[in-house]
């Protein structure tokens, strides 16, 4: 035994070093984290990490939980995944159709609906497929494949690209082409490409806003079809599942709390001068 050490204070330095190098392997597996506390969690999400929305709500957690929150970057498609692979505690994603299978299939629960932005097609201002004449998006993607105008494709299986692709299915149309785009990236990104190539692109709104100033090429041209509003829910893992599953079901509390709805409500409006999401109670009209 070490001179001037007690077994309880070799014991101590055991367990914190092996508590360090759990924090350490845990937020090497991030792609960022946000709060301080013992309890560590997960969430796979895209647009709300992306704009930063994810940090506000997981601070104001942390202060009432002591948990850190660690946030890899996905989308829909990829969260899923990593949730049924139990790679991640819990999930923000915006597909109804396949978050109610996995609460079926019984991966998943806690299915909140917790807000949601909408959907608009951007794209050059002088408009070659004239799509700003149109009534619904289906048309309006009839109306871009027809005129074979640049349309520019996340493809990457996320929430937005499900919607594009069922828009162009209710369109009638299987996009191919040089005139379509694909960059299997994320939202930020995909815009700028369309603002780059003069092309077409469907972008949620809480982007658009967030990125409007720097993409001098793009307008909004289409907006306000039903089929565009998008709602936000959250997953996680059953209980038992992985080990941050507890502190998961905790921050889900949260976000769908008075506390944070309001956080949702107001998030965007002082730098951007409006809301980049709409809270839970409006997106009731339009959840599935």
């Amino acid at each position: 035994m070490p001179r001037g050490r007690t077994v309880l204070e070799i014991a101590v330095v055991l367990a914190l070093s092996l508590t360090l190098g759990a924090v350490s392997t845990f937020c090497a597996e991030c792609d960022e984290t946000y709060g301080k506390g013992p309890e560590t969690f997960s969430v796979a999400t895209g647009s709300p990490g992306e704009l930063g929305l994810l940090k506000v709500l997981a601070e104001a957690f942390s202060k009432k939980s002591d948990a850190t929150l660690c946030w890899k970057k996905a989308g829909t498609g990829e969260a899923m995944a990593l949730l049924k692979e139990k790679k991640v505690d819990m999930i923000m994603v915006h597909a109804p159709a396949q978050e109610k299978a996995a609460i079926q299939e019984g991966w998943a629960i806690k299915r909140i609906l917790i807000g949601s932005n909408e959907f608009y097609i951007v794209g050059p201002p002088d408009d070659p497929a004239g799509i700003a004449k149109t009534k619904t998006a289906a048309e309006a993607y009839k109306r871009i494949a027809e005129a074979r105008a640049k349309f520019v494709s996340r493809g990457d299986n996320s929430g937005t690209h499900k919607k594009e692709m069922d828009i162009w299915k209710k369109s009638e149309t299987s996009p191919s082409g040089d005139w379509y785009i694909v960059t299997k990236d994320f939202m930020t990104a995909t815009m700028r490409k369309a603002n780059d190539v003069k092309g077409y692109f469907m972008t949620d709104s809480s982007t658009w806003v967030a990125e409007k100033k720097s993409l001098p090429n793009l307008t909004v041209l289409f907006r306000g079809d039903p089929v565009l509003i998008n709602t936000y829910h959250t997953l996680c893992q059953p209980e038992g599942a992985t080990r941050g599953q507890k502190t998961a079901v905790r921050f889900i509390d949260f976000v769908a709390s008075a506390e944070g709805q309001k956080l949702i409500q107001d998030y965007g409006k002082e730098r951007y001068g409006e809301a980049l999401y709409n809270d839970a109670a409006y997106a009731r009209k339009f959840a599935e």
